[in-house]
This record gives structure tokens, sequence and C-alpha cells, in this order.
């Protein structure tokens, strides 16, 4: 049997802490699948006399995890610590560079420093997994990786944020509003208590750029994601979306299109018969539309300290089956320095359907000024409701537009229209519709 594999944990949270779990827990067994054993040797956190519920005695400790990525005698660096800068960059790089595989959960740094990680760590030779980053237990990172050659990936799309899932879920189901959802969201320990990075989309933005990397072949770019959270969803819009025959989701798409790749991360209205539509609750899901295989799905628990944890130990163990002199695959599907370089789509050409929301003053003449505009950008509608609502005040109505498929520019400049003729009496609200998934 080869040498034991020497794991050095960096972040000792409710991740770290299962996965150094899991590995004395699961070690018969994964001896037995990996053909050697997996030791914690090391580990790196901030005070060494919390209790995480497993025995780290036999595990050398460092403060500093750049030092244990330098110095401690490991094979693996497991980085859990999350941000971008800092000790999280500094120890991932030093550990790199030093010879040693890295599996890291850190999709901000990947967002922003994972072309150039991959390219030191293709230079050594070693390898730089990251299944835990992006949908936490489900397996599409090696899906994409590995199980997809052959396959041109057109389009990939998916729920990637529990907490906005969460949300969404009991909005529907219970009628609640959005603030309400999010209180208990934070009390459940679904959301941080600044929840702002999960649900204005970022969150899921940073794990949408490295699966368009993945399935595109470009390098990451998470700064041209066109971001919208889902803090404006309201009840009307829920009630509206269901009686249309659409859920609300938050989704994070990427796609080719003739004028570049379109990364985008909104709330969006997709059918209640849609398999997307089913995925509830914390679940998360991935669907990879391809040229061979048609449409993939994968579905599964997307957080919690198990559920990521099973797949850095995936990772680890993945190292732990390579051997010496092995030629690893490259880090992003194809070598980091034959990236293409990111070209932006024009996001103002993006068709589609879109819902259109307006609060308006209940008098004459408003009804016909809208679909006026509408037509006048050329805007052909599926359907146009006006009804009261008891939240609203006498004098005020909703209208709801659905309109068949146009672009973004041509709805945004229809709806500056309305805004200008004074019709309205609260902000409009534009949600694209996604007509399959």
């Amino acid at each position: 049997m080869a040498d034991a594999l020497r794991v050095g944990i960096a972040g000792l949270g409710t991740v770290g802490s299962s996965v150094a779990r899991l590995l004395g827990e699961k070690s018969a067994e994964l001896t037995r699948q990996c053909g050697r054993s997996l030791v914690v040797t090391a580990v790196s956190a901030r005070d060494r006399t919390r209790d995480r519920g497993v025995d780290l005695s036999g595990a050398a400790w460092f403060e500093n995890p750049v030092e244990m990525a330098r110095k401690g005698e490991i094979d693996v660096f497991v980085e859990l610590i999350g941000g971008d800068e800092g000790a999280p960059r500094e120890a991932v790089k030093t550990a790199l560079e030093a010879g040693k595989h890295v599996v890291t959960a850190n999709k901000a740094l990947l967002s922003k420093h994972g072309v150039s990680l991959a390219e030191v760590a293709e230079k050594k030779g070693v390898l730089l997994n990251y299944e835990a980053a992006v949908a936490g237990g489900i397996p599409v990172i090696k899906t994409m990786r590995e199980a997809l050659a052959g396959n041109t990936v057109n389009r990939v799309f998916g729920i990637m944020n529990g907490t906005c899932n969460y949300i969404l879920t009991r909005m529907e189901s219970e009628g609640i509003s959005f603030e309400a959802c999010l209180a208990d969201a934070q009390r459940l320990g679904y959301a941080e208590a600044d929840p702002t990075f999960d649900i204005e989309g970022n969150d899921t933005a940073h794990k949408l750029s490295i699966l368009t990397s993945l399935a595109f072949g470009c390098k990451i770019s998470a700064a041209d994601i066109y971001l919208e959270g889902i803090s404006n969803i309201t009840q009307a819009d829920i009630r509206a979306a269901s009686a249309l025959g659409y859920r609300i989701k938050l989704l994070g798409v990427a796609q080719r299109t003739e004028s570049g790749i379109e990364q985008r991360v909104h709330p969006t209205m997709v059918p209640t018969a849609s398999v997307i539509a089913q995925v509830h609750g914390v679940t998360n899901a991935v669907a990879i539309e391809t040229d061979i295989l048609g449409e993939l799905l994968l579905s599964g628990p997307g957080a919690g300290g198990n559920a990521t944890a099973s797949a850095v130990i995936g990772d680890i163990a993945d190292i732990a089956k390579s051997r010496p002199g092995f030629q690893h695959g490259p880090v992003f599907g194809r070598p980091a320095k034959e990236l293409s370089p990111y070209r932006k789509a024009q996001m103002r050409s993006h068709a589609g359907g879109y819902f259109i929301r307006l609060t308006v003053h209940d008098r004459i003449g408003v009804f016909a000024a809208i679909a006026k505009r509408m037509a006048d950008n050329d805007i052909s509608l599926e359907s146009i409701v006006q009804h009261a609502d008891g939240a609203l005040a006498k004098d005020q109505k909703t209208v709801v537009l659905v309109t068949a498929e146009t672009t973004e520019a041509a709805v945004r400049k229809a709806v500056d229209g309305v805004t200008k003729d004074g019709h309205l009496t609260d902000k409009a609200q534009v949600i694209r519709i996604e007509r399959a998934g």
C-alpha cells in the first residue's frame, strides 16, 4: 500500500471541522477506496481551545496558514478559511509553489484569482481541486471537467444559492414577506447576520463565473456579470407569477451569443411545470446544455457542513488516487495559459420574454397609454391584465404584462416611457422569463 496522504486543513469552522471528523470516521472506507490512508497531520485556526467535536491532538498546530503551507509536513493543503485576499490567497499560492496539492471551497478566491493560481498549479504539476466551491455537495465541477469531454456546452444555468431559494420558496408557499422570510433564514442559520452577499446575488455570481470558465474555455470574469438580487421581490410578484403559471427563482445563467458570452444573475420566472421550478428550499440545481448530451440537471444539497465536506473529501480522495509522475488535467478544463479572453455579450440585446408589473394611478387612459408605449417599441404582448390590489390605495391599480420574445433594451425603453408619462406610483418591476429548464 502507498504511503499515507498527509492532509493539512486551514480553517476549522463548520466545514473544516466536518472534514476532519469525517476523515477520521470514514478512515477505513477511504483507505480501501484510495489504496492509501488519508491522515490529518496539520491544522491551522485561530483558537486552539475551542471544542470542535473532533480529536486533533495528533496534528501539528499552526496559527498562520501560510506557515503551514510553507513548512507543514503535508501533501495536500485544504483551504477552508474564505475570502479573496490576504492569508487565504497567500497560503494557497505558497502551497502550490511548494509543490503541494490544494483543495479549496473558496469561490470568492477562485473567481478573482483562479486563473493565476491555476497557472502556478499547472507549472508545478500539482492539483488544484475546488468541487466544494460551487453548489456544495453536487459534483458539477467534476462533471464539467471530466465527464463531458467532447461535448460543446451552449448554456449552463441554475439555482446556486440556498438562502435565496429558501426565501423564495417560503414566500410562495406561506404568503409571507421577503423581510419575514429573511429573518427566519437568519434565525435558522441559512442566512448570515449580514445577508447582502447572498440576497443581492454576489454569491451566485462567483459560482457562475467559475462554471462559465469551465463551460466556454475563457478566463474568469466575475466583474462582468449582470447582477440583480431578490430583495425587491414582493408578494405581488409571487402571486402574479403563480396566476400566470410561473414560479420565481434566482438563477445564474451563462450562454454563448453572437455578441459574446452572456453572464447574468437575476430573479427569473420559470414555468411551474419545469424541472428547475421543482427545486425547493435550500436545495441547489445546475443544468448544463450540450450538443451531444442535451440537457443534464444535477440537483442536491448546496450548502451545510456535511454537504460541503463531502465535496472536499471527494477532492482529497482524487488526489490520493493519483500517482507520482501522473500528468494532471488542467484546472479549468484547458491549460490556464490557453484560456481565451472573456468577451462580454451585449446585455441590452438579450432576447426573451419579460414579466412587467406596474403600479399605476387608477384613471382613464392609463391602460391604453401603456399598451401604446409597448407597441412603439415593437413589443408584442402575450397578456396584459389590470386589477385592483387590496394592499394598494383606492386610487391605484396594478397592471401586469407578459411580453413575447423581445430585447431588454426595448423593454427598458418602454418602461422609461411609461415612467415619464407620469402614470406610475411606484418603481416598475421587470423580471425575465426563462421558457425552458
